[in-house]
């Protein structure tokens, strides 16, 4: 599949230094393109769905600029607890509240993705369920005090210190968690093209 995917321009509509470096780390080249939109649902949609929601409206909003050759990537991560999407801490006290929601219990991370070209589309999301280790006050403060979790869904990167020590089990793909199912994203992007 690399070599077919050689003839295309992969861009990444995400700032997301994460999603960045697993595409990377799969050998695929990216250039990114950063879609400013407003992330806000004004329509009933179901919870498992918002992440696709989001990842196709930020591939809208970068479609008209495509080119002949060029695939754009797109996605959303969110984690829910409790049936409710746990959202970007605001400021410490709120990373705490959420790390203290989802100590010693599970949650659920979904990945919506949309991979575009000029003249296709394609979507498809992936859940992951985390189960985190009764994490105790030193520990959620340590982790907020020197990660400064503030750009990511549930508080917490999976990839960092609090990963190691707090993650009990995962089932489902560790990539998507961090922000993108690097397997899934090959196999889709294969069909694709």
């Amino acid at each position: 599949m690399l070599n077919k995917l050689d003839k295309y321009t992969i861009v990444l509509g995400s700032n997301s230094s994460r999603r960045k470096k697993i595409l990377e780390k799969m050998n695929i080249k990216v250039e990114v393109r950063a879609s400013n939109i407003d992330e806000s649902i004004t329509s009933d949609i179901n919870i498992i769905e918002i992440p696709v929601f989001l990842a196709q409206k930020k591939s809208n909003s970068l479609s008209k600029d495509l080119k002949e050759k060029e695939i754009l990537i797109t996605a959303d991560t969110v984690v829910i607890y409790k049936d409710k999407i746990i959202t970007k801490p605001k400021n410490s006290l709120d990373a705490k509240k959420i790390l203290e929601k989802l100590s010693n219990n599970t949650h659920q991370v979904i990945t919506g993705v949309c991979i575009r070209s000029q003249n296709k589309e394609h979507t498809f999301s992936n859940i992951t369920e985390v189960t985190f280790n009764n994490l105790n006050d030193n520990d959620i403060d340590y982790y907020i005090k020197q990660f400064n979790p503030y750009d990511k869904a549930g508080s917490y990167g999976i990839q960092e210190w609090i990963g190691l020590i707090g993650v009990k089990k995962i089932k489902g793909s560790y990539t998507n968690v961090v922000g993108l199912p690097s397997s899934q994203v090959y196999q889709e992007l294969n069909k694709f093209i």
